[in-house]
């Protein structure tokens, strides 16, 4: 496919998007055809989708849900990813109001970590088990693409010794969740090595939008709304979409993620590898979050996770610690395949260091020390566990919990992915690399008793895969238990 090198945008067309809604409402049609349709795994049109979303009766909720389990299980099997957000910075230049960075916000102390501190965070991170991360800071005017990639190569040269086994750890993949840059600033992150580029547009509904974004750089909406093209232009083959649910009808937000990840696809040949769906959660000093202007229930929630993933089958869905403990586990059936875990939202929060570089907010409009201050998360958690506590709880449940990066590294990643996912190829790899980062895990950081429940659990479900694939899986399984680390197909 030709790529064209001039930066474009995704046609979010509001007025026709909520027209396809209304007219959802006022004809409804038969779900039954759509699900079986969702079946072949082979996405959803639009119309489709709203069908789907502007479901009210309980018994087509149910077969919705059902169905959603059904595609999952067919593209991601029993596997969990997990990964861990570090924050290195909660400077902001903006005011978005359902956010604690917000630049106003006179209730926080302002941190960029250093080095040094950066450090002792991976170290932390990876004593608890960590090999992916999500590398996050606020859009601070004065920080720079260099300070970034200086991060990341920080990141990524440390090593720690387990504490089960003493075998050397190290973060294998580092995600980045960061404002948007121009396409010269993307081509320099893509040379250090990042694995997904992730950034929401918040709500696709740009007068919404403009009501909630007041100052700043991300109170352009098509700056940022343009900003995967820009990415992707880069050279960077994996994205990230997501939205902000509470702000705008979250039905709306669905069809606006499913009209952006087809454009990418149209363009690039490789739609979003993730959409996230985080709801708006409590957040000090963030007059939106304390009320909610469209709020999500629960109900809903779990509808749009399940409408996603028939209309978008072969992307990961992620799910944030933001919920609790109870909600996420039933999402997992529903389409969810990728979680945080063990989560902090503040910077320096893992090695529990305070420090002593504290800065004043961005452009000088918070006071360096105020009284008030406190070292205050982005927003406010829902699951509370530590990875050793999920990764358990996942296990008991049937699901195998998965640090694999394997993908990354051997080259199946943005068309290449999509090419080997949609007849299902893709399984060959991801089952056994799941087994494998989760056999190392076991090893390296789990007690005799928890190792052997697992290892027994396990050893059970390998059996039920295909002769060929439980093979793999056991092969790399011995030579895992023999010492060796690092194991990938």
């Amino acid at each position: 496919m030709e790529i064209l090198h001039t930066t474009q945008k995704p046609d979010i067309n509001r007025d026709r998007l909520y027209a396809i809604l209304s007219d959802a409402e006022a004809h409804r049609e038969p779900i039954e055809p759509i699900l079986n349709r969702a079946k072949k795994l082979e996405g959803l049109t639009l119309s489709e989708t709203a069908q789907l979303l502007t479901i009210h009766d309980d018994a087509e909720l149910a077969l919705l849900l059902e169905t959603a389990g059904y595609v999952k299980q067919k593209i991601y099997g029993r596997r969990i990813v997990l990964f861990a957000p570090l924050y290195i910075g909660n400077i902001c230049s903006n005011d978005c109001l359902y956010c604690a960075f917000r630049a106003p916000n006179t209730q926080l102390v302002r941190k960029r970590l250093t080095l040094s501190e950066i450090e002792a965070e991976t170290r932390a991170l990876l004593r608890e088990g960590h090999k992916r991360i999500l590398l996050l800071q606020g859009e601070d005017a004065k920080s720079s693409v260099n300070a970034l990639i200086q991060a990341i190569a920080c990141i990524y040269n440390v090593t720690e010794p387990a504490p089960v086994t003493g075998k050397l750890q190290s973060i294998r993949r580092i995600n980045v969740e960061v404002a948007p840059m121009s396409v010269k600033e993307f081509s320099l992150l893509k040379q250090a090595k990042i694995g997904t580029y992730a950034c929401f547009q918040e709500t696709y509904d740009p007068l919404v939008y403009s009501k909630y974004h007041k100052a700043g750089p991300k109170a352009d909406y098509d700056w940022r709304l343009s900003v995967m093209d820009r990415a992707m232009e880069a050279g960077i083959e994996d994205v990230g979409l997501g939205a902000l649910f509470g702000l705008a009808d979250y039905r709306f937000e669905v069809l606006a993620l499913l009209e952006h990840a087809k454009h990418l696809e149209r363009r690039f040949g490789a739609g979003c590898h993730t959409i996230s769906i985080p709801r708006i959660e409590p957040a000090i000093g963030a007059p939106v979050s304390e009320h909610v202007p469209q709020p999500v229930s629960d109900r809903d929630f779990k509808k749009l996770v399940a409408v996603l993933r028939l209309a978008l089958p072969y992307t990961g869905i992620i799910l944030s610690t933001r919920e609790q403990e109870q909600l996420r586990n039933e999402l997992f059936h529903y389409g969810v395949s990728q979680i945080s875990a063990g989560s902090r939202t503040n910077p320096g929060a893992y090695a529990g260091e305070r420090s002593e570089h504290t800065t004043p907010g961005a452009g000088n409009t918070v006071p360096e020390k105020p009284d008030n201050a406190v070292n205050a998360e982005q927003f406010q958690l829902g699951d509370h566990r530590s990875l050793k506590e999920v990764v358990l709880a996942l296990a008991k449940d049937g699901y195998v919990p998965s640090f694999c990066t394997g993908c990354y590294r051997k080259g199946r990643v943005g068309s290449d992915f999509m090419d080997l996912a949609k007849p299902g190829l893709i399984q060959q790899f991801c089952e056994p690399n799941a087994f494998f980062t989760c056999s190392e895990y076991i090893e390296d950081f789990l007690t005799n008793d928890e190792k052997t429940e697992l290892q027994a659990l396990y050893a059970k479900l390998i059996t039920t895969y295909p002769g060929t694939i439980s093979s793999v899986i056991e092969r790399g399984i011995q030579k895992i238990k023999a010492g060796e680390r690092d194991v990938y197909v």
